[in-house]
């Protein structure tokens, strides 16, 4: 029961800060960031939680998700 209460709180709270997000970047920009990072999290807990390993060619790509959101992040168009 426990893991089932953890999936609704962080759900309710992933809402609530991506809502927040929203208002202060574009849309297709908050969504792509808050994707790619969700994606370095979840390896993160991989990694502490389940022990797995992690290659060279992964570290590449999640450093190429980084750098997209760090694209997306300078230079997107602000909202008027």
């Amino acid at each position: 029961m426990l893991p089932f209460i953890g999936y609704i709180l962080f759900g309710i709270a992933n809402i609530y800060l991506f809502s927040l997000a929203i208002k202060q970047l574009p849309t297709a920009t908050a969504f792509a960031v808050w994707t790619a990072t969700t994606l370095i999290f979840i390896k993160v807990a991989e990694l502490a939680f389940f022990h797995q390993r992690i290659s060279w060619i992964e570290v590449f790509f999640m450093m190429l998700i980084m750098v997209g959101i760090l694209g997306l992040k300078i230079y997107a168009v602000q909202a008027e």
